[in-house]
C-alpha cells in the first residue's frame, strides 16, 4: 500500500506569510509609483508651453512622457 503525505500538498504559513508580504510590497511599490507619476504630471501641467518646448515635449505628450511611453526620435516639434 502506498502512503501519500499530506505536508507536500498544502503550502506551509511561512510560504503563506511570504506570499502575502510580497503582495504587500507589490501594492506599496506600484503605489508610490502612481504617486510620483502623478506629481510629476501634476509640476508639468504647471509649466508654460515655451517650457515644455524646450524640454521636448508639447502640452499632449505630457502623460506618455511621465510613462515612459514617449520616443523622442519619432516625434518633432515644431
Amino acid at each position: 500500500m502506498t502512503m501519500i503525505s499530506s505536508a507536500a500538498a498544502s503550502p506551509t504559513r511561512s510560504s503563506i506569510v511570504g506570499g502575502l508580504l510580497r503582495l504587500l510590497r507589490v501594492w506599496g511599490d506600484a503605489l508610490a509609483t502612481y504617486w510620483v507619476r502623478r506629481e510629476a504630471i501634476k509640476t508639468l501641467r504647471q509649466l508654460d508651453d515655451r517650457t515644455l518646448r524646450d524640454i521636448g515635449i508639447s502640452r499632449c505628450q505630457i502623460e506618455p512622457a511621465v510613462a515612459g511611453d514617449f520616443d523622442i526620435e519619432l516625434v518633432r516639434i515644431r
